[in-house]
C-alpha cells in the first residue's frame, strides 16, 4: 500500500461501511504510519493502527478490523476501545487511549486535517 500524503483523501467516505473501519496508510511527520479510519455516519474518526497495550496491530488481519457496537476490539489481547474517542474501556490498557490523528470529511473524502 503506497502511503497518502496531505494533498491526497485517505479514502472516500462510502470506502467505510458505516460503523465499520478500513486501514489506510499516510505519512505521518515523514513516516509511513498504518491508521484505522472508523465512520460512523457522516463523520470519521482516525487512530494510529496500534494498541497501547503492547504495541501491536489492532486488526486480525491486514486491514481487517473487529468493530461492533461502537467497539473497536484489539485482535491481540481483546482490549476494546470506544470508536468515537478510541479510550479503552476494558482489557489489559483500560483507561488508556488509541492515538487519534485529526482527520475531516470534505466532499465525501475523508483527509488529515
Amino acid at each position: 500500500m503506497t502511503p497518502i500524503t496531505d494533498a491526497a483523501p485517505l479514502c472516500l467516505l462510502t470506502d467505510i461501511p458505516d460503523g465499520g473501519a478500513v486501514e489506510v496508510e499516510a505519512l505521518l511527520r515523514g513516516e509511513a504510519e498504518s491508521l484505522l479510519v472508523y465512520r460512523h455516519g457522516d463523520d470519521a474518526r482516525a487512530y494510529l493502527n496500534v494498541c497501547p497495550h503492547a504495541g501491536r496491530r489492532l486488526d486480525y488481519a491486514p486491514g481487517k478490523f473487529l468493530v461492533r457496537g461502537g467497539t473497536i476490539i484489539c485482535a491481540a489481547h481483546g482490549a476494546s476501545f470506544a470508536a468515537d474517542s478510541g479510550e479503552c474501556t476494558q482489557g489489559p490498557c483500560k483507561g488508556d487511549s488509541l492515538r487519534r490523528i485529526d482527520v475531516r470529511v470534505v466532499d465525501g473524502a475523508v483527509r488529515l486535517a
